[in-house]
């Protein structure tokens, strides 16, 4: 994008960020060494779809910060499947004048969380990043009770799926908020049969029809259970 087009994008989306989640001089000037850090990763490593580049502030910052202002006092994340860092590093960026607070990105990809920590250096962000299956990441935290009290993902996996993998963590007492596009209701309606669980569907403020399910107390349905046995 050349420099009259983004500041052009920054004039619209500046109040966008004021109105969601207010950040800073200074993590603003973080966020744009994400974005030049995207920008430049891009070019040799598949980190978001490229269309989506010169939306990096309203598609992925913006819509990021909508989970931190939903749950502005959790203290510990952990976003599962982060690939580009999308919603758990911008979080953490919001947060790195937090240094008490806590964030885990879990990835498996190499070259992805050689970004995150390239992220997290250049913009003083407070994230470990923890290069491990989702499946491992989940059950070795929540073992030793090194439980989050906010779980994330986001454009990861069907919901049915995300409660497989954050199941160990859900179910010691996490809350999930979880991304999801315009289909989500399909995807709730899939999990019937097959779970139980308390459900808060939150808007999105950045693209109508989309939504952040807040999800708590996840159970596996006994009586499905039963029948496939």
């Amino acid at each position: 994008m050349s420099g009259r087009g983004n500041r052009h994008q920054l004039e619209i989306v500046i109040p966008l960020i004021e109105r969601i989640y207010p950040v800073s001089r200074e993590t603003f000037s973080a966020f744009e060494t994400y974005r030049a850090l995207l920008e430049s990763w891009q070019a040799k490593t598949n980190l978001v779809a490229p269309g989506t580049l010169d939306d990096f502030w309203s598609r992925h910052v913006c819509d990021s910060l909508q989970a931190l202002a939903l749950f502005s006092e959790a203290k510990s994340w952990m976003d599962l499947g982060s690939g580009a860092g999308f919603p758990g590093l911008a979080i953490a960026i919001a947060n790195r004048d937090r240094p008490e607070r806590r964030h885990v990105l879990v990835e498996s990809n190499h070259k992805k969380c050689a970004f995150l920590r390239a992220v997290t250096r250049e913009t003083g962000a407070h994230a470990l990043v923890e290069n491990e299956r989702i499946e491992s990441a989940a059950k070795r935290y929540a073992a030793a009770s090194l439980l989050p009290d906010m779980v994330t993902a986001r454009a990861l996996a069907p919901l049915s799926r995300l409660l497989e993998l954050a199941e160990p963590l859900l179910a010691a007492g996490a809350v999930g908020l979880f991304h999801k596009g315009r289909d989500f209701a399909r995807e709730v309606e899939d999990c019937r049969g097959l779970w139980q669980f308390d459900l808060v569907i939150h808007e999105s403020r950045i693209e109508a029809g989309s939504v952040l399910l807040e999800l708590r107390n996840p159970v596996r349905d006994k009586a499905r259970n039963r029948e496939e046995s």
